[in-house]
């Protein structure tokens, strides 16, 4: 998706959005997945966290995890949306692991590296994903 044709869609979003939207693709232009280092994506909304290890080149989602997952579901009781996030890493990790993946190049989706993104970004890499 070319920038022009990104931003003439993003025209009559909130303003928030349409900064991070920004962010997004100016951080795309330069980040790439390919079949041997394929990129983690992260998503964070209000209420939940998503990661998916896509391949650009063939255009496939090779592995996703989410706070959403049936894994995590059943331990999420009294937990804070920064713990789930470390949860979610880890489990990103690990199968992205029994697909083979070892290195990942990592997107932000245009969100700040910091609280739920920094803590799911740094539970892969304690689950053995190199950065």
């Amino acid at each position: 998706m070319s920038s022009i044709s990104a931003t003439k869609r993003v025209g009559k979003l909130h303003v928030s959005l349409k900064r991070r939207l920004r962010r997004h693709l100016r951080v795309r232009r330069k980040v790439t997945g390919l079949a041997t280092r394929p990129r983690l994506a992260v998503f964070r909304s209000l209420q939940h966290i998503y990661a998916q290890v896509i391949d650009d080149e063939a255009g496939k989602t090779l592995v996703q995890a989410s706070d959403l997952d049936e894994e995590l579901r059943a331990g999420a009781k009294g937990k804070n949306k920064s713990d789930m996030a470390t949860a979610v890493g880890t489990l990103v990790a690990k199968r992205a692991k029994e697909h083979g993946i070892e290195a990942v190049v990592f997107d932000r989706g245009g969100f700040q590296y910091h609280g739920r993104v920094k803590a799911l970004a740094e539970a892969a890499r304690q689950g053995g994903l190199r950065f």
